[in-house]
């Protein structure tokens, strides 16, 4: 009698079904060595039921971290390390260099008096200033002074570099979307031979360019990319307190806001989506969960974050992250600013985008 389940009632795969298997093994051995595979007896797991991600639930304390960033400091310079950075490592993805399947995440430090000389590549980057005040990075030919809470941009394929001029040391949250690149096998790399690029711009010409609703009547843009390639954190701060008193809060995000290209409205990053919200005092979210893997880095304020099971205590300069379709609520015991980053805009163009508002 032939088998018509893989499985009996309790979900086990019966003995028939097992006999049956075995006796087509001759069959798969031979599509093998043509490198043929039969989909039938994987297709359950490419085709989930419901997202699946290995990366779980994860908190870097600041306070923890640090030391650890300054001893990197005195066992090897820029120049060595071209990036002196400590990747902040998802437990569910070890040794991968990701902190959701398709994001990077790692804290940089650069000390006074450093340069880390000048690359481009394929993979865009952001920079979230997190510690110090003062520094510059130099994109495309253009030198912006750094602050904490700055959102920092560095397009695909546009040479940088990071300086540090003042007197103490700065720290900023580095995102990647290269494993996006690399999931595509279009990563491209370029050193500049040189620890600084000529610069070609007056610092805040962009901004000139696209940040007062006005452009160059033959303005031409060069990339999805916003223009504005440095977000100063006294705007987008200010823009969250005139949010929270002009508008009803949100259940499920509290104040909540985009930071977008001002040129076409969209996304500031084609292939990461940046946000920032508020969280009053005493503010407590609803469940939310989203498709789209999220990195936070906390600017002000502490708290809690439930994420899936894990319970994090959060405070100022504090990152952590909530995986793929796994809901979480954050409170706030004092008002919180949260700066965050997600792969969002790349499955919104995909049409895969999903998420789910409650406990449903």
């Amino acid at each position: 009698m032939e088998s018509t389940s893989s499985s009996d009632s309790d979900g086990v795969v019966s003995t028939v079904d097992r006999i049956a298997e075995q006796g087509r093994m001759p069959f798969y051995d031979k599509a093998s060595a043509e490198n043929l595979a039969p989909l039938w007896r994987v297709l359950h797991g490419l085709v989930t039921e419901q997202p699946k991600t290995n990366a779980v639930p994860a908190h870097w304390s600041y306070p923890t971290v640090r030391p650890y960033l300054m001893e990197a400091c005195e066992i090897i310079s820029t120049e060595e390390a071209e990036r002196r950075v400590l990747v902040l490592e998802n437990p569910g993805l070890r040794g991968q260099s990701r902190i959701t399947q398709s994001l990077f995440a790692g804290l940089q430090i650069i000390l006074p008096g450093e340069v880390a000389p000048a690359h481009r590549h394929v993979a865009s980057a952001l920079r979230f200033i997190v510690e110090g005040s003062g520094a510059y990075t130099a994109v495309a030919g253009e030198k912006t002074t750094m602050e904490a809470g700055d959102f920092v941009i560095t397009p695909s394929w546009t040479w940088h570099d990071h300086g540090n001029p003042s007197s103490e040391p700065m720290v900023w949250l580095d995102g990647l979307d290269m494993h996006v690149v690399n999931l595509m096998s279009a990563s491209f790399r370029e050193s500049g031979g040189e620890n600084e690029r000529l610069v070609t711009r007056a610092e805040g010409s962009s901004y000139a360019e696209a940040g007062c609703n006005l452009l160059p009547i033959d303005y031409k843009p060069a990339s999805e990319t916003s223009p504005l390639f440095s977000y100063p954190y006294r705007v987008s701060r200010e823009a969250l307190y005139r949010l929270s008193r002009s508008r009803d809060i949100d259940r499920h995000h509290a104040y909540k806001m985009a930071y977008i290209n001002p040129v076409t409205g969209g996304s500031a990053m084609p292939t990461m989506t940046t946000q920032i919200q508020f969280i009053p005092r005493g503010f407590t979210t609803e469940p939310y969960r989203s498709t789209a893997g999220t990195v936070f880095s906390v600017i002000e304020g502490t708290g809690r974050a439930v994420i899936g099971d894990a319970i994090f205590e959060f405070g100022p300069k504090d990152h952590f992250v909530a995986p793929s379709w796994t809901s979480f609520v954050l409170s706030a015991d004092e008002d919180a600013v949260l700066f965050s980053y997600s792969d969002r805009i790349i499955q919104e163009k995909l049409g895969i985008f999903r998420e789910l508002r409650g406990n449903d």
